[in-house]
């Protein structure tokens, strides 16, 4: 089986980091800042389609602004304010023992995905990391995980897509994949099956009966 898996909230929790640089973003634009936790929904969707509805506007100049802003602190700093879930290494070594193979899908720019893998030890689990460009291109999941499938010539079937926010989920069904939801990350239950999940895991040491259960379906 191919499984693909999401990042943030999924592999690790980027809280801090997303939240911090957002209000950098918006203070530097002289906007209302929110508190940190307010953000929280900001977790996962696209950076851009997020500073849309942050500033309530449509303006691409000023989007691409809030974007710029948001690296200038994200880039050096909020990149490495981020911590990995307990039980994550053990649950991938597993999987990758069992003869599964892992990719990384996430909306998140493959320049920060990949030393955020290498930081936490990660990379070893993964065939190859897969995310978006810094220009916003295959930011949107199911147009990455489309590129992922026809890219690696997998097929929907042999292929399960693991994440926290109905984005992931959406983006699975969009290929035909069947999909993992993670309640440890930003998603609620109510959010990940209203999506239309598979099935949804509490834990880490889930994963391995949920990938074998999905499998068995086709």
């Amino acid at each position: 089986m191919n499984i693909l898996f999401d990042l943030d909230g999924t592999l690790a929790d980027p809280f801090v980091g997303i939240t911090k640089s957002m209000s950098y973003a918006l203070e530097k634009l002289g906007r209302p800042v929110p508190t940190l936790e307010s953000l929280r929904w900001c977790i996962g969707p696209p950076l851009r389609g997020n500073f849309s509805k942050l500033l309530a506007s449509e303006d691409a100049e000023l989007v691409e602004k809030a974007v710029a802003l948001y690296r200038e602190r994200f880039a050096p700093i909020g990149l490495w304010e981020n911590e990995m879930y307990a039980g994550i290494p053990e649950a991938l070594g597993v999987l990758k023992g069992l003869g599964h193979t892992l990719y990384i899908a996430t909306s998140k720019p493959t320049v920060y995905a990949e030393p955020i893998m290498e930081r936490f030890g990660l990379r070893q689990f993964f065939r190859r990391i897969y995310g978006s460009e810094l220009d916003g291109t295959r930011s949107d999941k199911s147009t990455l995980i489309g590129y992922i499938l026809q890219t690696e010539s997998m097929t929907s079937s042999e292929t399960v897509m693991v994440g926290d926010r109905e984005h992931d989920i959406i983006g699975a069904r969009g290929n035909g994949l069947h999909s993992i939801g993670v309640l440890w990350g930003y998603g609620t239950q109510e959010e990940l099956e209203g999506a239309g999940a598979s099935t949804c895991v509490s834990s880490p040491n889930e994963l391995v009966s949920a990938v074998g259960g999905v499998g068995s379906r086709d």
